[in-house]
């Protein structure tokens, strides 16, 4: 009765960590229902991190919904060629321009956070935001390394999540640590020259 109880209390939080799982296998294995059921988890985690308070968050699954429908068409047609997309690695123009866009979105989500928000946790809401939106950008262009800069958010959110009671998102973020190495290995098995896809980009 107590876990029934705190299945209908916790509702929409458990749906957003099954569908994370889903999401999470699917790109492993570069599914295409990777983008549609990412844009179904994003939908559950507005409300989720709306009620908790974690706004940065909240606001980062709408760039995901965006994200899901652009990933989507990148798998498909965003090769240089106008083929699907096949892995890559991430050559060192792009690691600065991805790291300057983390810095400046760093920024400004933080001052956004502390000035026009009541969230307990600014700075990482703001960190794992910021980099949240990078590696997923990175994923959807099939960039090998956003599996590692996965690994670092997720460790950091399972803290956030602890912090915030989210208890089904903190064992979601857990497995998607591991999971994310996991899927490096895989992706690698199947990395090409970066001289083939890089300059598309």
């Amino acid at each position: 009765m107590i876990v029934y109880k705190w299945l209908i209390d916790h509702f929409i939080e458990v749906c957003g960590a099954l569908t994370g799982f889903l999401y999470l296998g699917f790109s492993i294995r570069q599914h295409f229902l990777t983008w549609p059921v990412g844009l179904i988890n994003a939908l559950f985690y507005i409300v989720v991190f709306f009620t908790s308070g974690i706004y940065a968050d909240m606001t980062l699954q709408f760039y995901y919904v965006v994200i899901s429908i652009y990933g989507w068409w990148c798998w498909y047609h965003g090769s240089s060629t106008g083929n699907s997309l096949k892995v890559t690695q991430t050559d060192r123009s792009l690691w600065l321009k991805l790291f300057l866009s983390f810095m400046v979105l760093f920024a400004v989500i933080t001052y956004m956070l502390l000035h026009y928000t009541d969230t307990q946790v600014p700075y990482w809401d703001g960190l794992t935001t910021a980099l949240s939106i990078v590696a997923t950008w990175m994923l959807a262009r099939k960039k090998i390394e956003h599996w590692l800069v996965w690994v670092v958010v997720d460790a950091i959110s399972m803290g956030l999540f602890i912090f915030k009671e989210l208890y089904p998102t903190t064992l979601l973020f857990l497995v998607y640590t591991v999971l994310a190495v996991y899927g490096y290995a895989e992706w690698k098995k199947e990395l090409v020259p970066e001289a083939k896809e890089g300059r598309s980009v």
